[in-house]
């Protein structure tokens, strides 16, 4: 079993910049496939990035080019960099991790706003 626990949300206005952390214990980081989800107000949510433990990543197509998911399994801690932030980039971030079962964070708030 692993616990997650995400940072670094917060209140940013369009074009700025955020790093959201998850930080991971109880369990080998290493051998998990980690990604971020994200869920705005009346919307599903989606997958935003997914990193695997072979450094593999995939990203949601508005946020190509913007965002960077990031490991350090000997941190056990993974990372998004989000760039040129939007409007619709708003809503709670998720931290999930998978290996045999999902995991969850207990969600940040991101909220890009002028």
């Amino acid at each position: 079993q692993v616990h997650l626990v995400e940072s670094g949300g917060g209140l940013v206005q369009p074009g700025g910049s955020l790093r959201l952390s998850c930080a991971a214990s109880g369990s080998i980081f290493s051998i998990y496939t980690v990604g971020w989800y994200r869920q705005a107000p009346g919307k599903q949510r989606e997958l935003v990035a997914r990193i695997t433990s072979g450094g593999r990543t995939n990203y949601l197509d508005s946020v190509k080019g913007r965002f960077i998911i990031s490991r350090d399994n000997a941190k056990s801690t993974m990372y998004l960099q989000m760039n040129s932030l939007k409007p619709e980039d708003t809503g709670v971030y998720y931290c999930n991790a998978v290996h045999l079962y999902d995991y969850w964070g207990q969600g940040t708030q991101v909220t890009v706003s002028s």
